[in-house]
């Protein structure tokens, strides 16, 4: 753990004797004065300010919360509605935020914020241009696209497909997520390149059996990782949180745990020096 001491709170998740959260190989708790959030250390090593936040900091929103990850940003964040539409950030300025369930950088300084209670949180960063995306992949955005679309409008922006960096967050384990034929059937008809989704799928490890008839234990991370990789990114610059939502209530809101409607953000800001294609040096 990096930083400084979070506020006296009480006990919590981080004064556990077995130091497990302190432990997540390429992800670090960064503290500050008003808790911790988690960071990918790929992105970090990029230098990517962003963060996963907890349920900890319940009551804040992006607006106090940017200031935790940097300084004098912008803010821009959707009305989230289970699409795969992703906007450019600068159509997200302000209430009434517009329905999408994604954002793509247009200029520098741009915090882009995404929230979710076990649906994959995503943040997207390019090393070239400095441009990044935030999406919220439930399992409905990720049936109509929201991935390849992010990655789209960053190739648009002077991307390469092979060197971006992608950090999903914490989100409901497969064990823990029950769903039907139909959000499989969805999410394998959603590959560009793989002629056989739900093979792909099953080979992945993403489909389990579940003990009631015609229903599936569903990892909806690896089925993202999937789909991230048949849009043209390394497997190599993909990290993913081994963070379950729902088993984790010291930490995170968890819709399929509580049926209670409440979450936790996830940010991250745009480096590039100006809008448009612009290279970082």
């Amino acid at each position: 753990m990096r930083g400084a001491a979070p506020a006296e709170t009480g006990p919590g998740p981080f004064a556990r004797p077995d130091g497990s959260f302190n432990e997540l190989d390429g992800w670090t708790w960064i503290g500050c004065y008003g808790g911790y959030y988690l960071q990918s250390d790929a992105l970090a090593r990029q230098g990517f300010e962003h963060g996963f936040f907890t349920r900890l900091w319940s009551g804040r929103d992006p607006e106090e919360l940017s200031g935790y990850i940097s300084v004098s940003t912008s803010v821009h964040r959707p009305q989230q509605i289970h699409s795969g539409l992703v906007l450019e950030a600068d159509q997200a300025c302000g209430a009434p935020w517009p329905e999408a369930d994604g954002l793509v950088s247009n200029r520098g300084g741009q915090s882009l914020w995404v929230c979710g209670a076990d649906c994959t949180p995503v943040l997207i960063a390019d090393p070239l241009t400095g441009h990044t995306a935030a999406c919220h992949a439930g399992w409905r955005g990720v049936a109509a696209h929201i991935l390849p679309s992010a990655v789209e409008q960053l190739e648009a922006r002077g991307a390469r497909r092979k060197d971006l960096v992608v950090a999903l967050g914490p989100a409901v384990s497969g064990a823990r997520y029950q769903v039907g034929d139909d959000v499989v059937t969805a999410i394998a008809a959603s590959f560009g390149s793989i002629s056989d989704g739900r093979t792909a799928l099953v080979e992945a490890g993403a489909v389990q059996v579940d003990p009631e008839p015609d229903r599936y234990r569903f990892d909806l991370r690896l089925a993202t990782v999937l789909q991230l990789e048949d849009s043209g990114v390394n497997p190599a610059n993909i990290s993913s949180c081994p963070l379950c939502t729902a088993s984790e209530p010291e930490l995170f809101h968890s819709w399929r745990r509580d049926q209670v409607k409440a979450v936790q953000w996830n940010g991250i800001v745009s480096q590039a020096e100006e809008s448009g294609t612009t290279l970082r040096s």
